[in-house]
């Protein structure tokens, strides 16, 4: 069966007081043959045009235009349509008879899931009565504050489901934003892979209304499975249009509980559209919007592309958050278990980006060493995604192997860098690499840095140092390497390492957050634990919204047990 026949058998048993009652002449052509011809028109056209129905079918609409049809008009809708755009206008036609009417027509193209217009959809109205030659342009500029307020609310929607990174939270702001907007109370239904109704969100524009909302959404979902509109939209295919229907009201005995039937009243059962919410593979639920009075031509044509727009934009949530989930997994598989260190409190803490799946290279590392100091390790790889956490996983172990052969900071750092550069293992990474061995109640640390910022060293009494010398290029950037620096730790001092998202922001730069970060370590008691301090550090520069990853490794001598 052929995309137009398809259009075509959905549209064979709409009903025909759904049409009449909302006076709309309905029409679709195939915009993939030759001329667009038109395969399919409701009786509200013929009753508009006088064409009966075989006498359309196959032709191009251009059968209305007449002598006094304005071609300035009839090339600006010709013009649109090659774009790919919904155009309206007003503009003078012809019946079968010969008589002249003023047709307000809207044409909006219906695309597959490749973006290509395969239909138009036409709806047209005679507005003679409320038209002569000096108000044509009025209303034409109505019809063009109409086409903006549409696109101002697919542009709303658009915006406020790319805010979110959890499904369900973007499928009720699917429901919060358009209901409101095209009906008097409706409702945004989701299935899952096997079609089964996972999650269903129900919006009243009424604050009278919104009891019975709550008490609706309690009940058992299962009704919706057995609503022939509701299966009528996820079973269609690309080309479906979604109309206006009165509500079968005797029916739905048959499908409802008492209890819920009563619930559906209170919200009123007048007229419904249900709108398959299109995804790239499947139909991931409905959309159903429910008014009183029925639905004016702007909001069917708004309907038909939100559906489009709405369903691609739940799928990109969709499969951000499997990206995401994917990436989460990898970098904490690739972290390590932080061991039980005698005479040392240690505290790490790693925080994903909050964009989406923009998880990768930050990374830790604390690892008692065979001559008994311990490796201290942060670092950052360049990247927010798959291949920067898998990078990161490579850049570690290769620390790891030459730390644990007892080779100086600097030399781990150099040689992780000519055998990345080498084997082209990642793009470029920054890394704080640091041997900690204890003597007496303090320890003796060497420390190297390849690009990363600097280490702060928290004293008693609140002075705080930046451990800022010992510091080489970037690993990935051929430079000089081995630097490194030495400094002793006396025993009340609290080590932070870290990667740059914790106190770098778009507002605020690097040297700025450290400055930050440096007053806050200053401002912190002499005797907490690395865990509290860990802990302030995430409070004061983590953010509800954070911009990249981060990665936090506080250590200390433990404190003495009461």
């Amino acid at each position: 069966m052929s995309s137009d026949e398809r259009v075509v058998e959905h549209q064979g048993d709409l009903p025909l007081d759904a049409v009449l009652s909302s006076h709309l002449a309905l029409s679709i052509s195939d915009a993939l043959r030759p001329d667009d011809p038109l395969v399919w028109v409701n009786p509200a056209f013929s009753e508009l045009t006088g064409y009966p129905v075989d006498e359309v079918l196959g032709r191009n609409c251009r059968f209305l235009q007449g002598s006094d049809t304005d071609p300035i008009a009839v090339a600006r809708i010709r013009t649109a349509l090659d774009e790919g755009r919904a155009v309206a206008a007003v503009i003078r036609n012809y019946r079968r008879d010969g008589s002249a009417f003023w047709n307000q027509l809207i044409v909006s193209p219906v695309t597959d899931d490749s973006g290509r217009v395969t239909h138009h959809v036409g709806i047209q109205a005679d507005v003679t009565e409320r038209v002569d030659a000096d108000r044509v342009r009025d209303l034409e500029l109505d019809l063009v504050e109409e086409t903006t307020a549409r696109l101002g609310l697919l542009a709303r929607i658009s915006d406020e489901l790319a805010q979110h990174l959890d499904y369900d939270v973007a499928v009720d702001a699917l429901a919060d934003v358009a209901v409101p907007a095209l009906a008097t109370w409706g409702f945004v239904a989701i299935t899952d892979d096997r079609g089964r109704f996972t999650r269903v969100h129900l919006v009243a524009g009424d604050l009278h209304d919104r009891d019975a909302v709550r008490a609706l959404a309690n009940e058992d979902i299962s009704w919706l499975s057995r609503a022939p509109k509701v299966i009528e939209a996820l079973t269609s295919s690309p080309g479906f249009v979604a109309t206006p229907y009165a509500i079968d009201v005797a029916a739905l005995p048959e499908r409802t509980t008492p209890a819920q039937l009563d619930l559906l009243r209170k919200l009123g059962l007048g007229h419904a559209m249900v709108v398959p919410l299109r995804a790239r593979d499947r139909v991931l639920g409905v959309l159903t919007l429910v008014t009183d009075d029925g639905f004016d031509a702007d909001a069917v044509v708004t309907a038909a592309h939100l559906g489009r727009r709405a369903g691609l934009a739940l799928d990109n949530v969709r499969l951000a958050l499997a990206d995401r989930t994917a990436a989460l997994t990898l970098q904490h598989s690739l972290l390590p278990e932080i061991p039980h260190i005698p005479g040392l409190d240690v505290a790490t803490a790693y925080i994903p980006s909050g964009r989406r799946a923009e998880v990768g290279g930050d990374w830790f590392d604390v690892l008692p060493l065979p001559d008994g100091a311990i490796g201290l390790a942060v670092g950052d790889v360049v990247g927010h995604d798959l291949r920067a956490a898998a990078a990161m996983g490579q850049l570690r172990s290769l620390l790891r192997s030459y730390a644990w052969e007892g080779s100086s900071p600097g030399e781990v750092l150099a040689r992780a860098d000519e055998l990345v550069r080498g084997l082209d293992i990642a793009d470029i990474s920054t890394c704080a690499y640091l041997r900690w061995r204890s003597n007496g109640d303090g320890a003796h640390v060497t420390y190297a840095r390849a690009g990363h910022p600097p280490p702060l060293l928290r004293l008693a009494g609140g002075e705080v140092r930046a451990l800022d010398q010992g510091l080489s290029t970037p690993i990935g950037l051929a430079g000089p390497g081995g630097a490194e620096a030495t400094i002793d730790v006396p025993s009340s001092a609290t080590l932070v390492l870290y990667t740059d998202g914790l106190v770098e922001r778009r507002d605020r730069g690097l040297r700025e957050g450290i400055a930050l970060l440096t007053a806050e370590l200053s401002s912190m008691p002499d005797d907490v634990d690395a865990t509290t301090v860990k802990d302030r550090l995430v409070d004061r520069f983590i953010g509800p919204n954070q911009e990249d990853d981060v990665c936090l490794l506080v250590v200390r001598r433990a404190l003495p047990t009461s």
